[in-house]
């Protein structure tokens, strides 16, 4: 073990090359700042049956210090070298360091503390330390605050080891302001009221990765159900009582259903003491799986009146990805970041069963198409592509991996495997895979190994193509009418693979590619209709339906995967079918349309197609039309309210005409002023705050208007954030955009992101682009002070509404003078940047022709 821990040491001095040593105590010892691989793989080896006792005080005010105490419990196998704790802040933080009943000077280096071996032992070790919170991942705002520690984001708040396959267990206490409640990861043992403090005391909770660790601690309401027999209590700070007697019987039944049907298909009761969850404002995501007490983005769970069957079906999904996640990542955790997607994969794969129950009268498979598909398309056309498990070295860009292609790649893999294994021997080796790792930690390969029991199919090079390389493989028709032949072929630059997967042609004939199949005869006699049940992947050629009747004789399924196939095939260029043509395709079949998901999918379409890859000249031949389109949907009592509702937000986006802006404004002032339209309170915010930018005269008056209208805190908090960019004011915009290099103002991410959106709105983008290059440089500082999807949300909001070659060059600039920037951050670049890219091409095509 020595000469391990010294080879180590070593390796990361050599890591932090270029770096300031620090010297401490005559004792250089220079470390690589994060959790490395090889550090986790040293501690795993060393460190074991670890308990952390957590003390916090929480005063009332957000911008007052945090003092805490930790007492670290564990045992150790070898106490001959060093240990190192994780501790991501200021070492002025740390007061006072207690090893095995002896203080000692604390040595703090490059985000670690040195524990020395002349105070440590071979079995029971115990730490205690006195220090003061760090604020990073604490996410404190007036009268609350929430933890959100993934992935290695609690040694930014105490000391700890911050690696998710060193399981402990933890005990927690808190002091808070008495009109205060909270909850964490296990039961409450006891609540103590004294003078203007609340005591809480936590049981022991179960064992789970630090990630996991969280609490929620703030002025919330507390509602306490019990469903089917099971207590859960929901914590939330909704102040719009209607909304919540509208939704929160919904919210309950939705995860009890969850629970039993996930008890049922594992074979594993609820493995865990207890579950509540917490609804908190502008949270970061739409929900983050804590242990007991998940957290949500409030918004995703109090749905607006007459919510469409795509926003039912979202929060059906989300409650049930998130209750997924207590056996797929709680009970079994990956073992280290790189196989973060399995968690993602198994609980979105499963979500997507779960709610098949909730929605009988949903089509499912076209909801899994929309949902999966256009996403991760939108990632894998890309020069930056990624594969599903990348490589990861430190946990400190462990958040650069997440995306679309862990989120929506992922489950469409995962169907793939289900159907070479069967649905029963899937379900056998997923039960397999959570007895046997319960409580742990395990690998992708390691669930590879099991299923590789129940098929004759050598599932590691069916791994080694889905999981392990990125892209995607291409379909099209060759030969003459009379012998036509489907080839598939590789995009990459070996042209070598091919993706084994199931799907039909023409519904009835289902094909099997293998890993050697090189093309596939079709029958000249048939209108062929290749990957008609939408279960492939890749580039098809798109079915064209010849009439309006024609296209009323397809499915709802069949229509979503002819307008996702005629969509790639435009963005690909590898047929005929230009943006123009895909407006005309769009405008002619929209009207006619009452699916709402299949709406939602050609409003996207069509929002997109016509604002980004088409020519300006063109977009204003066109827009009168596409404003009509719109309008005439969201006032065409005939419709559905939600579907309504679809087409007013979608003629929001389009609106440039003084006409529909004086309509739209008069219905701000007026919401009922449209028979039958029904706008929610966040409809109407979201509207006024859109009026403000497109109508700048106007843009005080609105302002006023909705800040009259707020009455919940949270909500007029987050509009004083934005009135700066929502104002006509370009100066407002610099200090809006100068404002977001400070990391204290970019705390609540939702609320940036909605800035940046409206600083980079389509009708400002001649003036916004400016902001484009210090974006790109502000990116690797929002990488490690922000949540895991922030950076990727910070590219897509300051680039996504723009299509000019100076925006291009911008991008194109920064990659070539930075040609050792970090590669994770590189791909989110080259992700984000590629409708841009795209749009160039696009439109330099169209105007040759």
């Amino acid at each position: 073990m020595r000469f391990f821990l010294s080879a180590l040491l070593l390796l990361l001095a050599a890591c932090s090359a270029g770096a300031p040593e620090e010297t401490v105590e005559n004792d250089p010892i220079v470390l690589e700042p994060g959790v490395s691989l090889q550090l986790a793989i040293e501690r795993k080896a060393r460190v074991s049956n670890i308990l952390y006792s957590l003390w916090f005080d929480i005063p009332a005010f957000e911008d007052d210090p945090i003092d805490g105490e930790i007492d670290i419990r564990f045992d150790l196998s070898d106490g001959s070298e060093p240990l190192l704790l994780d501790f991501k802040e200021d070492p002025r933080k740390l007061k006072q360091l207690n090893v095995n009943g002896e203080t000692t000077p604390i040595r703090h280096q490059n985000e670690h503390i040195i524990l020395p071996s002349d105070l440590l032992s071979e079995g029971e070790n115990e730490i205690e330390i006195e220090f003061e919170a760090g604020d990073t991942s604490l996410n404190r705002n007036p009268e609350y605050l929430y933890t959100l520690f993934v992935p290695d984001r609690a040694r930014t708040a105490f000391p700890l080891f911050d690696q998710p396959n060193l399981k402990a267990t933890y005990r927690l206490g808190l002091d808070v302001p008495a009109e205060w409640a909270a909850i964490s990861n296990a039961p409450l043992e006891s609540k103590e009221i004294v003078e203007d403090r609340a005591i809480y005391r936590f049981e022991d909770s179960d064992l789970i990765s630090s990630y996991l660790f969280s609490f929620v601690a703030g002025a919330f309401e507390e509602i306490t159900r019990n469903v089917h027999g099971r207590e859960m209590t929901l914590l939330h700070r909704e102040t719009d009582q209607d909304a919540v007697d509208r939704n929160v019987d919904a919210i309950f039944e939705l995860h009890a259903e969850s629970l039993e049907w996930l008890e049922a298909y594992t074979g594993i009761p609820y493995p865990f003491k207890k579950f509540d969850f917490a609804a908190i404002p502008a949270f970061q995501y739409g929900g983050m799986e804590h242990v007991g007490a998940i957290q949500y983005r409030a918004a995703s769970l109090f749905l607006s009146e007459s919510p469409s069957t795509p926003q039912l079906l979202s929060r059906a999904s989300l409650i049930a990805h998130e209750t997924a996640h207590m056996w797929f990542g709680d009970l079994v955790t990956m073992d280290w970041f790189n196989d973060v997607w399995t968690k993602e994969v198994y609980a979105n794969f499963m979500a997507a069963k779960i709610v098949n129950p909730s929605f009988p009268e949903v089509d499912h498979d076209l909801s899994f198409l929309v949902r999966h598909y256009p996403s991760a398309y939108g990632v894998d056309r890309t020069a930056g592509a990624n594969p599903i498990r990348q490589d990861l070295q430190n946990l400190n860009e462990a958040g650069t991996l997440y995306g679309a292609i862990i989120y929506n790649k992922a489950p469409i893999m995962m169907r793939q495997l289900e159907l070479l294994l069967g649905e029963e021997d899937f379900q056998a080796g997923i039960q397999t895979y959570l007895q046997t790792y319960a409580d742990g930690n395990a690998t992708w390969p390691d669930l590879i190994n099991i299923f590789d029991r129940f098929t004759e199919t050598d599932v590691s090079a069916w791994s080694d193509i889905w999981v392990n390389s990125p892209g995607r493989p291409i379909h099209a028709v060759t030969g003459s009418p009379e012998s036509p032949t489907l080839i598939q072929t590789d995009p990459g630059a070996d042209g070598d693979r091919y993706w084994p997967q199931t799907f039909t042609i023409n519904g009835p004939t289902t094909l099997t590619w293998g890993f050697d199949t090189q093309s596939v005869a079709l029958d000249p006699q048939n209108r062929y209709f290749v990957n008609s049940d939408g279960l492939g992947y890749g580039v098809f050629p798109g079915r064209v339906p010849e009439t309006a009747a024609d296209w009323s004789t397809l499915t709802d399924l069949e229509k979503g995967v002819m307008l996702i196939d005629r969509y790639e095939e435009m963005l690909t260029g590898l047929g005929d079918h230009t943006p123009f043509n895909h407006l005309s395709f769009l405008k002619r079949h929209l009207p006619e349309e009452d699916n709402e998901l299949l709406i939602r999918l050609m409003i996207n379409q069509l929002a997109t197609t016509f604002q980004q890859y088409t020519p300006a000249l063109v977009q204003d031949a066109l827009i009168e039309e596409l404003e009509g389109l719109f309008t005439l949907g969201f006032k065409n009592l005939s419709k559905r309210p939600s579907t309504r509702r679809q087409f007013f937000f979608a003629a929001l986006d389009v609106a440039r005409s003084d006409e529909l802006k004086a309509d739209l404004l008069a219905i701000f002032f007026d919401p009922a002023s449209v028979d039958g339209l029904t706008l929610s309170k966040r409809d109407i915010s979201a509207l006024g705050e859109a009026l403000a930018v497109i109508i700048p005269e106007r843009s005080a008056d609105i302002i006023t208007t909705l800040r009259d209208q707020l009455e919940n805190p949270d909500e007029i908090r987050r509009l004083d954030f934005l009135t700066p960019v929502l104002q006509p004011d370009t100066e407002g915009h610099d200090k809006f955009f100068q404002s977001l290099k400070s990391e204290r103002n970019r705390q609540t991410e939702s609320w940036v992101l909605t800035g940046l959106r409206y600083l980079h709105h389509p009708s400002r983008t001649n003036d916004s682009k400016r902001y484009i290059a210090e974006s790109l440089e502000l990116l690797a500082e929002i990488q490690r002070t922000g949540d895991i999807f922030f950076p990727g949300r910070w590219l897509n909001a300051s680039l996504s509404a723009h299509n000019s070659i100076d925006v291009a060059n911008t991008v194109s600039r920064f990659l070539e003078d930075n040609p050792d920037y970090n590669y994770q951050l590189r791909l989110k670049i080259l992700q984000a940047a590629d409708p841009v890219f795209r749009a160039q091409r696009l439109l330099k095509t169209r105007s040759e022709d």
